[in-house]
C-alpha cells in the first residue's frame, strides 16, 4: 500500500525535472546564440566596410591617431643612472621648464634669451603628446634639415630654438647647460628605436581649410578663449619671481621671432588645437579646426621680433607650403603662403614634383 501512495509524488517530481531540463536547454541555447552574435560582430564586421549598416557608419568612428601615444619614461627609472647622469638629466629638465631663471634677461647663469621658457612651446618640459614634445629627437638626430640645407646635430637644433623661439643667442656646445639639455633629451628618447618618430610626437597636423585662415575671425577666438591668460595686448603674464612667464607673450618684443616654427600658421594651428586654451587635452579639444586656424592667423599677424632668414631654405623648392617668406618656385603670393588657402599650392606642387 505505501508504494502505491508515493506514485503521484514521483510523477510530479519527474515532471518538474523534465521541465527544468527543458528550461535550462532553452537558456543555454539563448546564451550560445548571444555569444555567437557577439563573436561575429567583433571579428567579422570590421573586415569590410560593406558589412556596416548606415547607422553603424554614422556612429562608429575610431581615430587611431590618438590611440597608444608614446609617453615619457617614469622618473623611477632614473635610479638606473649614475649619480652624475641623474643630476645632469634633472638639471636639463629644469632648464627646459624654467629656462629664463637660468638663461633669461635676469638669468642666474647667462643673459641670453627673451624671458620665455622652452616649456612655453614644448609643453610639460617636452613630454606632452602632440605638445611639441622631444620624444623623437634623440632617435632621429643627427639628420638632414632642408631649412639649413645641412645635417644638423641636437646641439644645432637646440640652438635654433634659443635663437628663434626664445629670440636669443646660441649656447656653447661645451657648456654644462647644453650637455644637461642633451642628456635630458636622450633620457626622454629612452627605448625609442633609431630613426623612429613615436605616435604623438611633435605637433598634430590639421587638415587644410578650403579657405584662407582669417585673422579677423581669429581675433574673436582670441578674445573669447585666449586673452584671459595671454592678455589683450598679447604680452602674457610675468611670474612673481620677475624672471619667467606664467603665461608667455604671444607677440611683441618678448615673444618668438619670425624664424620660429610656430610662426608658420599650420604649426601654430595644430599646436593650439590639442593644447589650448587652458584645460584642453588631445582627448578633449575645445576649439574647432577652423577656430584653431583662424586664431593662429591672428596671432601670427601681430608684430614680433624679426630674424635674418636669408640663409634658410637654400633649396627654395623644399620650403613648406605655409612658409610666409619668398622667393618660391611657384607663382602664389606670400599672403597665400602665409594664410592659405593651401590646397591650390599643394596641388601645384603635386603636379610639378
Amino acid at each position: 500500500m505505501p508504494s502505491s501512495e508515493q506514485k503521484p509524488a514521483d510523477k510530479t517530481i519527474e515532471t518538474i525535472l523534465v521541465r527544468l531540463q527543458w528550461i535550462v536547454g532553452i537558456v543555454a541555447t539563448g546564451v550560445f546564440l548571444m555569444l555567437a552574435l557577439l563573436v561575429k560582430s567583433f571579428f567579422q564586421f570590421p573586415h569590410s566596410a560593406s558589412n556596416l549598416s548606415a547607422i553603424d557608419k554614422k556612429f562608429i568612428k575610431i581615430d587611431t591617431n590618438f590611440v597608444s601615444l608614446w609617453t615619457a619614461p617614469s622618473d623611477w627609472r632614473m635610479d638606473r643612472l649614475t649619480k652624475e647622469e641623474k643630476e645632469k638629466v634633472q638639471y636639463g629638465r629644469e632648464l627646459i621648464a624654467h629656462t629664463a631663471r637660468y638663461l633669461g634677461p635676469n638669468g642666474s647663469v647667462r643673459h641670453m634669451s627673451n624671458g620665455m621658457n622652452c616649456q612655453n612651446c614644448h609643453l610639460q618640459a617636452g613630454t606632452q603628446p602632440w605638445g611639441n614634445n622631444y620624444f623623437a629627437v634623440y632617435a632621429t638626430y643627427p639628420r638632414f634639415r632642408a631649412r639649413s640645407g645641412s645635417k644638423e646635430s641636437i646641439v644645432k637644433r637646440v640652438n635654433d630654438c634659443l635663437e628663434r623661439s626664445l629670440n636669443g643667442k646660441a649656447l656653447d656646445s661645451t657648456s654644462y647647460e647644453m650637455q644637461a639639455i642633451k642628456a635630458y633629451i636622450k633620457w626622454l628618447g629612452t627605448d625609442v628605436p633609431k630613426k623612429v618618430s613615436p605616435k604623438g610626437t611633435g605637433v598634430f597636423k590639421l587638415k587644410y581649410l578650403v579657405r584662407a585662415a582669417d585673422p579677423e575671425k581669429g581675433r574673436i577666438v582670441y578674445e573669447n578663449s585666449c586673452q584671459s591668460c595671454h592678455q589683450s595686448g598679447g604680452q602674457g603674464v610675468m611670474a612673481a619671481d620677475g624672471k619667467t612667464y606664467t603665461y608667455p607673450p604671444l607677440w611683441g618684443e618678448h615673444s618668438y621671432n619670425t624664424g620660429a616654427g610656430l610662426f608658420r600658421v599650420s604649426m601654430f594651428a595644430g599646436y593650439v588645437k590639442y593644447n589650448m586654451p587652458l584645460g584642453t587635452t588631445y582627448q578633449k579639444p575645445k576649439l574647432s579646426d577652423e577656430e584653431a586656424w583662424d586664431v593662429a592667423a591672428f596671432v601670427n599677424s601681430m608684430p614680433r621680433p624679426t630674424k635674418d632668414l636669408s640663409a634658410d631654405w637654400p633649396d627654395i623648392a623644399k620650403k613648406p607650403i605655409d612658409h610666409p617668406f619668398g622667393p618660391y618656385t611657384d607663382s602664389f603670393s606670400e599672403q597665400q603662403h602665409k594664410y592659405g588657402p593651401f590646397k591650390p599650392i599643394k596641388q601645384w606642387y603635386d603636379k610639378k614634383m
